[in-house]
């Protein structure tokens, strides 16, 4: 690095003061967002404060690229190399969550989804939603679309209805579609119909093998049956978190009978039915990488596979490059991470933007998606025996909206991260982890987290020229230019 004359000094001196000064300033209250740009600068620059100082706030400071050096960190961007290209950002759309939101009054919605889903002024633009084929945990209720007296069965499915979905989820997803026709839907099952199950219940046991087929029909059907209503489902899974039958509801689906479903009976179903719906397996940990590189190590399963699903309760999730690395010609998908009640906002903020925003992305994940978008201030409904801790990323009371921290944490890249936007090449940093994004605009994306316990000021390095920023310590900055 060259040293710098007094006067050359005291310019960079004054060059960072600035900046640390806007992003600083204290306020009881958390501080909202400017909708108007900053006047002549390179890049726009949104924030979010450990201590709420800034909540995904843009930040009214002028960032310009230019020649000057320091000897600060360098972040350095590369739009030549490309990596995956994302589908997007947002949230499960839980049971629960559809009631709280549908049960608001009209106006208050309204404007509840134009937050949420459209991306000009302060709204965050949501682009991906993972939703339950049948009930989650976070249903009021367990059912399924097939529900029968013990001891009846229904091999043609005569009896298959959507009809739980009809009160609240259905005619929100139908809301949020005339907002963005083009949002992305996940289905996945917690469970089959009990009496497809070992058990004859709707948590745990495993699926009946004379029942494969007959269960392939049930996803044919649902995928039908929403597209009847107006709705693409976009893919789904075969089943969440196969490997814990303990939730209500909840199924045990070892790998070998996942792959001998998907390669015998689900994705010929798909075929015959001419149903392009992808096929995503596993959605589960990230402690068992070996469950979906099983299934791809078998031809005749992957053929009908588009990638796999995770989630972080287990593993590192590092780990999500080694299915990469065994299958590279197949997706990667974060599927669910939830924030316990009653949250941590500055470890929330840190953690969740470290290991999904930036880790799930950075080892080749196309979607991150955190669990669940709404509850209610006793963080209800849930099954019994579901989850009695999950913090939605809002909490909704009548009217009233209260965002959390999953809320800004997805804000910062769904936003501005849009569908057909690819991962570009960025310097890792320890302190400073980040991940950058091309967007099918042009735009350069940079998100970046102080992971450190200290203010750091940093340089952006982008074709040759440099900018400085400073982040204080637990910050997150999204970068846009």
């Amino acid at each position: 690095m060259r040293i710098f004359d007094r006067s050359s000094a005291l310019l960079n001196l004054i060059f960072f003061i600035i900046p640390f000064v806007s992003c600083s300033a204290n306020s009881d209250e958390p501080s909202k967002p400017d909708p108007q740009p900053s006047d002549h600068s390179d890049i726009t620059f949104w924030l979010t404060n450990p201590d709420k100082s800034a909540l995904f706030q843009k930040q009214n400071i002028t960032l310009n690229f230019g020649s000057s050096t320091n000897q600060n960190p360098i972040i350095s961007v590369d739009d030549s190399q490309t990596f995956q290209t994302m589908d997007g950002f947002g949230y499960s759309l839980t049971g629960g969550s559809a009631m709280h939101i549908y049960r608001m009054e009209k106006s208050a919605r309204a404007a509840l989804l134009d937050e949420l889903f459209k991306t000009e002024g302060n709204n965050i633009g949501v682009s991906y939603l993972r939703i339950s084929i049948g009930a989650s945990d976070l249903d009021d209720r367990t059912f399924s679309y097939n529900d029968l007296p013990a001891g009846e069965t229904d091999p043609e499915l005569k009896k298959f209805s959507l009809a739980p979905d009809k009160t609240y989820l259905i005619p929100l997803l139908k809301e949020i579609l005339a907002i963005n026709p083009d949002i992305k839907i996940l289905g996945s099952p917690w469970s089959p119909p009990a009496w497809m199950k070992t058990n004859n219940s709707p948590k745990g046991g495993s699926l009946k093998p004379e029942w494969y087929g007959t269960y392939a029909n049930y996803f044919v059907k649902y995928i039908e049956g929403m597209k009847a209503e107006g709705i693409r489902v976009d893919a789904i899974t075969v089943q969440n978190e196969p490997l814990h039958p303990g939730n209500n509801p909840s199924l045990l689906m070892v790998a070998d009978a996942q792959a001998e479903f998907v390669k015998n009976h689900l994705g010929p179903a798909f075929k015959g039915a001419g149903i392009d719906t992808k096929i995503i397996i596993y959605d589960h940990n990230a402690d068992r990488p070996d469950y979906p590189i099983s299934i791809l190590n078998d031809p005749e399963a992957k053929k009908y596979i588009d990638g796999s699903a995770f989630h972080l309760y287990g593993g590192k999730i590092e780990a999500l490059s080694d299915v990469h690395s065994a299958h590279p010609d197949k997706s990667l998908y974060f599927t669910e991470q939830w924030i316990g009640a009653p949250g941590n906002f500055p470890d929330n903020l840190q953690w969740h933007t470290r290991e999904l925003i930036i880790g799930a992305t950075r080892n080749w994940c196309k979607t991150v998606l955190e669990w669940n978008l709404a509850a209610d201030s006793k963080w209800e409904p849930h099954t019994d025996g579901g989850c009695t801790e999950c913090l939605g990323a809002l909490t909704i009371t009548g009217n009233t909206v209260v965002r959390n921290p999953a809320y800004y944490i997805i804000a910062h890249a769904s936003k501005f991260v849009r569908p057909g936007s690819v991962r570009i090449g960025s310097t890792l940093n320890v302190n400073l982890p980040n991940v950058a994004f091309k967007t099918p605009a042009g735009n350069k994306v940079l998100i970046v987290l102080n992971n450190s316990n200290d203010d750091q000021r940093f340089n952006i390095r982008f074709a040759g020229k440099s900018v400085g920023t400073l982040l204080k310590a637990g910050a997150v900055g999204t970068y846009i230019w």
